[in-house]
């Protein structure tokens, strides 16, 4: 038979419970908030901080629950322990990561693979007017900082023709899920919208096409319309884009 918990255990439980709830209510709500325009994107932030230090607070509480109710061989208290702990690590999660890819990558928000003259952004520009990041690139200081992080990225050169890299490079963009804004096949020009899952963000992205050396090549640019570090999202969406678009050039 279960005995029942000692007083300071199930004090312990039911406050790490409560913050651990209130954690993911906090996020919840900070994100539905935002998407539907009821605070901006400083309140948006402002909610997940206070959702963290709840989820911390779980953490730290449900750690204790489930140590104490160990030692004192209390069953239930296990079980509420590690249940709020639980919870608390599935919300705290995201933004410790986010934390720490803030920390490990440069503060930028707009990735070309093109840095010496990286595609303009035209067709998408009247729905950038409440942006706060301007749609010009912003130079030399930031092209240092993508080599640096993503030495890797770069156009994409192909041996088929611009015409046939443009329809493949169309079709994979819808295939990405983004909204094509623009198609033009004689500048060689693709430009589309790309809409993040949680917040409902919008950037922006602007494919170009051009001849090269009897193939083609392809440049990406990928640029947030607000706050000041993506946190790897842009390049992370062209190399995505890119791994489909090599895809269909192979089949």
């Amino acid at each position: 038979m279960t005995r029942p918990m000692d007083r300071p255990i199930r004090w312990f439980s039911v406050l790490a419970l409560s913050l651990a709830i209130l954690a993911a209510f906090a996020t919840a709500l900070a994100v539905l908030g935002y998407r539907l325009d009821w605070w901006g994107f400083g309140g948006a932030m402002g909610g997940l901080r206070w959702a963290l230090i709840l989820a911390l607070g779980g953490l730290l509480t449900g750690l204790t629950t489930l140590l104490v109710s160990f030692f004192k061989r209390h069953t239930a208290g296990m079980a509420s322990g590690l249940v709020a702990t639980l919870l608390a690590l599935v919300v705290a999660w995201p933004m410790i990561d986010g934390i720490i890819k803030a920390r490990s990558l440069p503060p930028i928000h707009d990735i070309s693979t093109d840095l010496d003259k990286p595609p303009a952004f035209e067709a998408v520009l009247p729905l950038r007017k409440d942006a706060t990041n301007s749609p010009e690139y912003p130079g030399v200081e930031v092209a240092d900082q993508q080599r640096q992080a993503w030495p890797e990225l770069g156009p994409l050169i192909t041996g088929q023709p611009p015409a046939t890299a443009f329809d493949l490079a169309l079709e994979a963009a819808a295939r990405m899920g983004w909204k094509i804004v623009s198609v033009d096949p004689q500048q060689g020009r693709i430009e589309a919208v790309d809409t993040t899952f949680w917040f409902g963000f919008r950037d922006d992205v602007v494919i170009r096409i051009r001849p090269d050396n009897g193939g083609s090549r392809i440049d990406t640019r990928s640029k947030s319309r607000i706050g000041r570090s993506d946190l790897g999202a842009n390049a992370a969406r062209i190399q995505r884009f890119q791994a489909r678009l090599d895809s269909l050039l192979s089949d």
